[in-house]
């Protein structure tokens, strides 16, 4: 059996993520990458959008959990996950990263990440 994935990568929101009370008021600037595995062999054969997952319907359901405030970008991840798996229900596995550039800690880092895996 062939496994078909679709990957939307490096996807940038403004998003109010954090813990410090800074980073709830101000916010900073996200990456988030998803690979999800789903069946598109119809879209390969017949050309035809409805055999396959939406890029911008995806893209939409991602916009919407960055648009909710969370405390940890964990949780944002495990929401993006459970939304594409609602609006998707033939998604057999994938991963999803969440990554907040420039995070508030000491030192030079340049982003900080989770990444779901399943």
């Amino acid at each position: 059996m062939m496994k078909t994935t679709i990957t939307l990568d490096k996807m940038r929101f403004y998003a109010y993520h954090g813990v410090m009370a800074q980073e709830q008021a101000v916010g900073n600037l996200f990456e988030v990458s998803v690979s999800l595995d789903y069946p598109f062999e119809k879209a390969m054969a017949d050309d035809d959008l409805s055999g396959t997952l939406d890029y911008s319907t995806a893209y939409d359901a991602i916009r919407k959990e960055m648009l909710i405030p969370s405390k940890l970008i964990e949780h944002v991840a495990g929401r993006i996950k459970a939304a594409l798996e609602r609006k998707f229900p033939g998604i057999s596995g994938g991963s999803v990263t969440v990554t907040k550039l420039r995070p508030p800690i000491p030192g030079t880092t340049a982003s900080a990440s989770v990444t779901i895996a399943w």
